[in-house]
């Protein structure tokens, strides 16, 4: 047993710590934002391999935590539940690089005007409010702790103390890697008008995720924009491409405006230096690959050997 610091209380630095705990180590996270304080809670957190390399681990990571999903979409409280959707092209594509870590890709039943292709699939969308506290409960009924903490640097690490870096975009100033990078994403939040499906246009890119009392409707990608605050203009592009895609849209009341910053980097990193063990660069695909690579965190801590990291 060692006691691991988890620097970050994101959907990552979280999954990691319940897996951690599970191992049987003592584990306390630090961070300074808090669960729903981070950009995990802005997410709308429908499982999609978005803006995170390299294919192979990623595939694999994604699968993975495709499964530990949709086993908790059967556990009540967790936020998560298995909703059909499609993703749509104007132009036929061949099927995505990510297939293999999905049951099946079938082709879908009907496309909205102007789309010439699509696939469709089941996906875990992760209502991120609820699921971030279930985490957080998870790790404390694990004898875990949570707790805010600012850093200008990483916990003292060696010997028994291993510490786990899932700090995300803090990645930047903790270890000084630029090549971690925000990119922003900004959705509103609309009333449920009786959506039961996802969509998914990668140009934009456009998204709609049902949730039980609203739809995340998205979306912006603008890399190293480090602006928070929501752009009114942005919004009524994002919903005027999103009812191109779902027309029930049309006319929902908005509730809310969010911004989020993704953390992208041209690999994600996971990999292990001596009593620190690195875990952040997800982009937008934290929720997606969390169990994954929580897991193969975990082996690292253990001292086991994984692929090295090209990029880092």
């Amino acid at each position: 047993m060692k006691r691991v610091i988890v620097v970050g209380a994101g959907v990552v630095g979280l999954t990691c710590a319940i897996r951690l705990l599970e191992a049987g180590h003592r584990v306390d996270v630090v961070a300074r934002d808090l669960p729903l304080e981070t950009t995990s809670a802005v997410a709308a957190a429908i499982w999609y391999p978005y803006r995170a390399l390299p294919q192979d681990r990623v595939t694999r990571w994604g699968a993975r935590t495709y499964e530990v999903l949709t086993g908790l979409a059967a556990q009540a409280g967790t936020g998560v539940r298995m909703v059909p959707g499609t993703e749509v092209h104007r132009t036929p594509r061949v099927h995505p690089w990510w297939a293999s870590a999905v049951p099946d890709l079938a082709d879908p039943e009907a496309l909205p005007d102007g789309y010439a292709h699509g696939w469709s699939f089941v996906a875990p969308v992760v209502e991120m409010p609820v699921y971030l506290a279930w985490l957080r409960a998870r790790v404390e009924e694990l004898d875990g702790t949570v707790t805010r903490l600012h850093l200008r640097d990483l916990p003292v690490h060696g010997g028994d103390v291993v510490v786990v870096n899932c700090s995300g975009l803090g990645a930047r100033m903790l270890v000084g890697d630029p090549t971690v990078a925000p990119a922003r994403g900004q959705v509103l939040h609309v009333e449920q008008v009786g959506i039961e499906r996802w969509w998914l246009d990668s140009a934009g890119p456009t998204y709609v995720v049902p949730r039980s009392g609203d739809v995340v409707v998205g979306g912006t990608d603008e890399e190293g924009s480090w602006d928070p605050a929501p752009s009114p203009r942005t919004a009524a592009q994002i919903l005027a491409r999103a009812v191109a895609v779902e027309p029930a849209l049309a006319g929902a009341r908005v509730l809310r405006h969010r911004v989020g910053l993704r953390p992208v980097r041209p690999a994600v990193r996971v990999e292990r230096d001596g009593g620190l063990v690195h875990c952040y660069g997800h982009g937008g695909a934290g929720v997606t690959l969390s169990w994954g690579c929580a897991e193969e965190v975990t082996a690292l801590v253990a001292g086991e050997a994984t692929e090295p990291d090209h990029h880092g």
